[in-house]
């Protein structure tokens, strides 16, 4: 179903969509592609999902394309991710050599559309190589990190530094993240969209055949936390503040999640989690399939308490999303869910588990503060992270960075 800005007057007023239209018309025709590693799975894809229909209803001519390689590619790709994130990896010049080979390749198949944009838009670390190759590009090329830059692996940095301080510019989504580079840098954080699947209100019926899907109980408290199944988001942590939260409360886990093409160490990740749950029947660890929004959603509804402990956080957008559910997040204090997470005001900011188990005790014996809590989280949502503040700040920062903004970009 093709996405319009009119869908969302309701949510976020029709001064707001006036003035996106307002920015669309400066834009007119055009073109941007935007670049990452995966269809499917993960919040860039998410996000790319709204936003190339949005940017096509405001006027422009949007278009998404991905990446492909071999899972040698996705393992190198994967290392960049966590020595960028600050984990040690090892990295050979072979493994740098098959990242510039694989670009190439991907290179050739996008040449026509990449070389003839007004404005790329390459995500992540993956894709960042094309740039290099197109020596007859016409438009503005753009490098978008997701990720938690701010105390890279320095190798890893050290590498992947050449191929982009050579883009026209580069975002981020917190000043804390944004690296020495001899180019303009935005600030734009991630957004979710409150129509989509995973967040459009659901019927009482669907959430309760969703409980009773995975047979949670209905008479105890629920712990949720939902993320691919990655290092970073601390799955076994969690399990750990469940257990210590168990010895007070008769508390129930869910841990859900899926896969992304572009992660390959998601089935080790798993399968930790698993044995670190052992036969507990209240811990419940679903690997559901990539189009399980709905379930995600219900399950979300169903939490009593919405637990997103990163080690490392680019943004988190399930803390979003758990807080336009009106829920109040038991975050990690890290990245960007301090941008969202106001300690005492729309959650808790934790460190460790037993941070977390006694940030989650406080909730169960403090019934009110969930839903006072819960209000003002899914305000402060309202306010900064719905798609549309997004889309705005993307056609703001074009019109910037366009040669003559008293020009119609198509020209550029």
């Amino acid at each position: 179903m093709r996405k319009l800005l009119s869908s969302y007057e309701g949510i976020v007023g029709s001064a707001v969509l006036g003035q996106l239209r307002q920015l669309g018309e400066k834009l007119a025709g055009a073109s941007i592609v935007h670049v990452n590693s995966t269809r499917e799975g993960g919040g860039v894809a998410e996000i790319l999902d709204w936003m190339v229909p949005l940017m096509n209803d405001a006027g422009l001519s949007a278009s998404w394309e991905v990446i492909h390689g071999e899972p040698r590619f996705f393992e190198i790709t994967k290392a960049f991710h966590n020595g960028l994130q600050g984990h040690t990896v090892p990295l050979t010049m072979k493994d740098w050599k098959i990242y510039e080979d694989v670009n190439e390749k991907n290179f050739e198949r996008l040449r026509p559309a990449l070389e003839e944009a007004n404005f790329v838009v390459i995500h992540d670390p993956q894709p960042a190589g094309l740039l290099k190759l197109c020596d007859r590009r016409k438009g503005k090329w753009i490098w978008r990190a997701h990720i938690d830059i701010s105390r890279p692996f320095r190798p890893v940095w050290k590498g992947l530094r050449p191929f982009v301080e050579k883009y026209d510019a580069s975002i981020f989504s917190m000043a804390e993240f944004a690296q020495l580079l001899p180019h303009p840098q935005f600030l734009v954080p991630p957004s979710i969209d409150p129509l989509s699947e995973k967040n459009r209100e659901l019927e009482p019926s669907e959430i309760e055949a969703v409980r009773t899907e995975f047979g949670l109980d209905p008479s105890r408290p629920l712990i949720v936390q939902v993320s691919r199944f990655d290092r970073f988001k601390d799955p076994v942590g969690v399990i750990a503040a469940y257990r210590l939260v168990r010895k007070v409360a008769p508390v129930q886990l869910v841990l859900a999640g899926g896969g992304a093409t572009d992660d390959p160490e998601g089935k080790a990740v798993l399968e930790d989690v698993q044995e670190a749950a052992g036969n507990d029947p209240d811990i419940h660890v679903l690997l559901l399939p990539s189009g399980a929004h709905r379930t995600i959603n219900a399950l979300q509804r169903l939490a009593d308490v919405i637990v997103q402990k990163s080690t490392r956080e680019g943004f988190g957008l399930t803390v979003t999303e758990g807080m336009w559910k009106g829920k109040p997040v038991v975050g990690g204090d890290t990245g960007g869910i301090r941008l969202q997470v106001v300690n005492h005001h729309t959650g808790f900011l934790v460190n460790t588990p037993e941070g977390a188990a006694h940030r989650i005790r406080y909730f169960l014996h403090n019934r009110n503060r969930i839903d006072e809590m819960g209000s003002i989280a899914r305000e402060v949502v309202r306010e900064n992270f719905l798609l549309t503040r997004h889309l705005r700040d993307y056609l703001t920062l074009m019109l910037v960075m366009a040669k003559d903004p008293r020009e119609r970009l198509l020209k550029v």
